[in-house]
């Protein structure tokens, strides 16, 4: 039977959202809750009683019987510990339900079992999270039953950072005292708040579980280790924006309906380039909502995927030879009285406070270029950037027609005198409607492209927390945003300023605009003439974390401290190398034991079937059979050698203590070996009977859900 319901009815039931506070809560407690969110304040512990009180009270009302602290450690997942609301029973032994503020505000995890790239030891275990009241605590529903999930920072004992959200919220904050430092130059009086916002694009797989078990690369990596295109791939252009399955449409529904609920603004959905690949998108949130909520998405997409026997991958390129997954970072920054600082308008070449925001940014992305490719790098996205289907790893600046001509023309001219006006779309037929054209088109192979009032960042993998992305771009924004504010509080004649710094800006950082196909060798010819860093690799990209560059930057807007950025450097680093070992050693662990076998068995079921023909029809031609097996036995022969070679390599890897050492051997000598094992095996399996073949092909994956 189908349900009744409408959007309003679910939306944000299961959150513990301002209204909800606002009904709950005493007027003077609520009040002092939001001057705290509002002016960066320290809350009060009456009122941080108050707000406990009432979140347990909503919790059990809804049927929690525990409470956790969620928080988000260096590990791309979230992490939680489960306390129940009971407290010690009264002299009657009857129950009482205990929350108070301070276990709203503060809880205990041990630290040194999370990564932290060595600000915490073994025995040094202490660690904190602490409440993010930004974040609306939430209830979410599990096999343990209910559980408040309040959204925290994680910290070690000596006050490092051991979590992605708390760099993010450091970062807010930077980019909200400098943004308001420039406006007030310019002569905004009125504002009080400047935040990033964003809105996140998940793509995802979705496969039948059953043969997602079956593929043990799959289940210990995440992405196929092994296989071979089946005859049909994306080659028709017919899975984009295609018909949504009936099996495949009920998991959407149950995921939105559980998104809803937890206030999640979940707005699009549909299938993806690539067959099996599927894509939902989420409305823009502030950016430390936008990243709890995006985390909620993945597990939400896998946790509801398991219930309908389906398994959702999140790895940025689970199969070979068709296009891999991102998360699109679609980034803006607003005022609190609803003053976009990136909407061109109309006239753009007049609007100084909007250029001057856009070179400043054109700026930061030109000085920061590696950082910026830096904080979207993972093991996974390795197989992804660059592969005629995501950006490349270059980082480049796409503005459109319209805002280039205006930058061309303040280039030659020192001032804008024009845009290029919008024009009318015409159909062609007469009955359909006639709309206006936007001001410009848009460049998917762009990694940094201006999107009409925000810039979309298209290099994030979807595997990955959109926290270091905005905590770089909050980061690089707010230091240029520094820099012409010291430049305008030296001078009388600001807007006089504010244009020679857009000109000046304009013309130094002209290298990072491209408005061509950034999949092109031309490009990455051209790029190099430019002098833009090319970090194809993570093993590329990771040092710059350690750059004294990178270090001034984070310690001078005070969002990461050198001890800070050094750990995320070595957790980086382990991070990588442990993934290649574990791809590596399930690359041998299923060759052996499960594809060797197979082919052995093939080889069997040949040389028997010629021997039995030579046996019953001595004159009958046995060389098609006979081709075939030495084929087989070529490339079996091919595959022991290569997995010698592996176990060598693996061996010399395992030897190698510095981190980064590793990491570099990993990826020029680990990753080719494995990619050597693989090419014999992706041939035989062409070749070897299907029903013998070990486990579910491409086609079994991406064409039956």
């Amino acid at each position: 039977m189908t349900r009744s319901y409408t959007i309003s009815d679910l939306f944000g039931i299961n959150l513990f959202s301002m209204e909800t506070m606002r009904e709950r809560l005493p007027r003077e407690i609520f009040r002092d809750l939001q001057r705290t969110i509002e002016e960066d304040s320290t809350l009060s512990r009456a009122t941080a009683d108050a707000v406990a009180n009432a979140m347990k009270e909503w919790a059990i009302e809804n049927g929690a019987t525990h409470y956790t602290h969620w928080f988000q450690p260096l590990t791309n997942v979230t992490a939680e510990k489960h306390d129940s609301f009971l407290g010690a029973p009264d002299y009657n032994g009857n129950v009482i339900m205990e929350f108070s503020g301070k276990e709203l505000a503060k809880g205990e995890p041990d630290a040194s079992s999370f990564p932290s790239g060595g600000l915490r030891a073994t025995f040094e275990a202490r660690g904190y999270t602490a409440w993010d009241c930004t974040s609306p605590a939430f209830i979410r529903e599990t096999s343990v039953g209910k559980i408040l999930c309040i959204p925290t920072a994680f910290y070690a004992y000596n006050g490092a950072a051991l979590d992605k959200k708390t760099p993010l919220l450091r970062s807010m904050e930077a980019l909200n005292r400098e943004s308001l430092r420039l406006l007030r130059l310019l002569g905004n009086t009125t504002s009080r708040r400047v935040t990033p916002m964003v809105g996140a694009e998940q793509e995802y797989f979705i496969i039948d579980r059953q043969k997602y078990l079956r593929r043990k690369d799959l289940v210990y990596t995440g992405r196929t280790l092994f296989g071979t295109m089946p005859a049909k791939g994306q080659d028709m252009d017919d899975h984009y924006f295609g018909a949504i399955s009936d099996r495949v449409g009920a998991f959407m529904k149950d995921v939105n309906e559980e998104l809803w609920a937890l206030g999640v603004p979940a707005k699009t959905q549909h299938k993806e380039v690539a067959p099996g690949q599927h894509e939902l998108a989420a409305i823009y949130s502030t950016v430390n909502i936008a990243a709890d909520q995006n985390q909620l998405v993945m597990e939400t997409l896998k946790r509801i995927a398991t219930k309908h026997d389906l398994a959702v991958l999140l790895h940025e390129k689970p199969f070979a030879g068709i296009n891999g997954s991102g998360k699109h970072n679609n980034w803006s920054l607003m005022t609190d009285d609803g003053i976009s600082l990136l909407d061109p308008g109309r006239t753009p070449h007049d609007n100084t406070q909007f250029l001057l925001v856009l070179t400043a940014i054109l700026k930061a992305v030109d000085d920061y270029a590696g950082l910026l490719r830096l904080s979207a790098t993972d093991y996974g996205n390795d197989f992804r950037l660059g592969a005629q289907e995501a950006p490349p790893a270059i980082i480049s600046v796409f503005l459109g027609e319209q805002l280039q001509d205006v930058l061309d023309q303040i280039v030659r001219e020192g001032l804008a005198t024009h845009s290029i006006a919008r024009t009318s779309f015409e159909t062609g037929v007469a009955f359909l409607p006639s709309f206006s054209r936007d001001a410009t088109d848009r460049n998917r192979t762009s990694p940094f492209a201006f999107i009409g009032n925000r810039f979309e960042f298209r290099m994030v993998g979807s595997a990955d927390s959109i926290a270091c992305a905005n905590t770089v771009l909050n980061t690089i924004t707010a230091d240029a945003f520094a820099e012409i504010s010291a430049v305008l509080e030296q001078t009388d004649d600001r807007i006089a300023a504010a244009h020679e710094l857009i000109q000046k800006y304009a013309t130094e950082h002209q290298r990072i605009l491209f408005s061509g196909n950034g999949y092109s060798r031309e490009w990455v010819e051209e790029a190099a003439r430019r002098g833009l860093p090319n970090l194809p690799f993570s093993v590329d990209a990771i040092p710059v974390l350690l750059e004294q560059k990178t270090v001034d930057l984070f310690t001078r807007n005070r969002v990461l401290n050198q001890a800070e950025l050094a750990a995320r450097a070595e957790i980086r680093y382990e991070m990588f190398n442990k993934q290649v070992h574990t791809e590596a050693l399930a690359t041998q662990n299923i060759t052996h034991k499960q594809i060797i076998p197979a082919v052995i068995k093939f080889e069997r079921q040949l040389a028997d079937n010629i021997n039995a023909i030579r046996g019953a029809a001595p004159g009958c031609s046995t060389a098609t059979s006979e081709k075939i097996l030495a084929q087989v036995c070529a490339y079996l022969d091919q595959v022991t050698e290569a997995s010698e070679t592996l176990t060598c390599v693996l061996q010399q890897a395992e030897a190698i203590a510095d981190p980064a050492a590793a990491a570099r051997f990993y990826t020029d000598a680990v990753r080719p070996a494995m990619n050597a094992v693989r090419a014999p095996l992706d041939a035989l399996e062409k070749i070897v009977d299907k029903s013998l073949w070990p486990f579910p092909s491409y086609g079994d994956l991406l064409f039956e859900v």
